[in-house]
């Protein structure tokens, strides 16, 4: 993690610790970064990690065609790179580099502000059906979530689960209401409740309800079910733009 990465994580630490300091859930007497600090894994974390790794390295590897030819589309359909990364909020607030298959043209970011008010979600996330950022091959690999491949990489490597809330950008964090926090309390995934369950088609606050629930029912068994679910989602490209 680079200094400025790290700056960001104690940034969203501070932050959810004032929140949850004013909420009462907090005592002042706690240590600003607890919820950072390393962690023993126990039997349901060792096994949750096992399935992570063997199933990232298994996807990888099978993926690894899919990825080839993705990748020479998206350099024949518009000037650009290939992957797209950008900063993330992790379990317990850690910052990470998530990486995704470039499906905007380039300057994307820089137009996002001009495009707020035509947001279609409410609540600190930003999503349009008809985003003009979108490169014509971008909507088909968004629309079948085929560019989060590359965030395989980001499970193997222990940043993400296969299975946990989505990550959110800081920025989006740092609007949260406090009861979201509870969403950091495990690794961040690939899929969830809410992407087997409507995906953009839902409102903010039900993504939110929903991953919660997820926080307090997570499970290997639940894992499995989530992992199967969302095979044929992406397949039908459901609720995703």
């Amino acid at each position: 993690m680079n200094q400025s990465q790290h700056g960001q994580t104690k940034l969203v630490i501070e932050l959810l610790m004032d929140r949850m300091h004013e909420s009462g859930q907090l005592r002042r007497s706690h240590p600003p970064l607890r919820l950072v600090k390393e962690k023993k894994m126990g039997h349901g974390t060792r096994r949750k990690r096992g399935l992570d790794f063997m199933g990232a390295l298994c996807g990888l590897i099978l993926c690894l065609p899919v990825l080839v030819i993705l990748g020479v589309l998206i350099k024949l359909s518009s000037r650009g790179p290939i992957f797209y990364s950008q900063d993330r909020v992790g379990e317990g607030g850690k910052i990470f580099r998530l990486y995704k298959l470039r499906s905007m043209y380039i300057n994307a970011d820089g137009i996002k502000a001009q495009l707020m008010a035509q947001n279609e979600v409410s609540g600190p996330a930003f999503k349009m059906k008809h985003d003009p950022r979108v490169t014509p091959i971008g909507r088909f690999i968004r629309r079948h979530s085929l560019d989060e491949l590359p965030q395989l990489w980001n499970v193997l490597k222990g940043d993400m689960s296969l299975v946990g809330p989505r990550p959110a950008l800081v920025d989006e964090v740092k609007k949260w209401n406090t009861a979201y926090f509870q969403r950091l309390k495990v690794p961040q995934g690939l899929t969830c409740i809410w992407q087997t369950s409507g995906r953009s088609n839902l409102s903010f606050e039900s993504w939110m309800e929903l991953d919660l629930e997820y926080v307090n029912k997570q499970s290997i068994s639940l894992d499995l079910k989530l992992i199967l679910k969302t095979i044929t989602v992406v397949a039908r490209g459901t609720g995703a733009y």
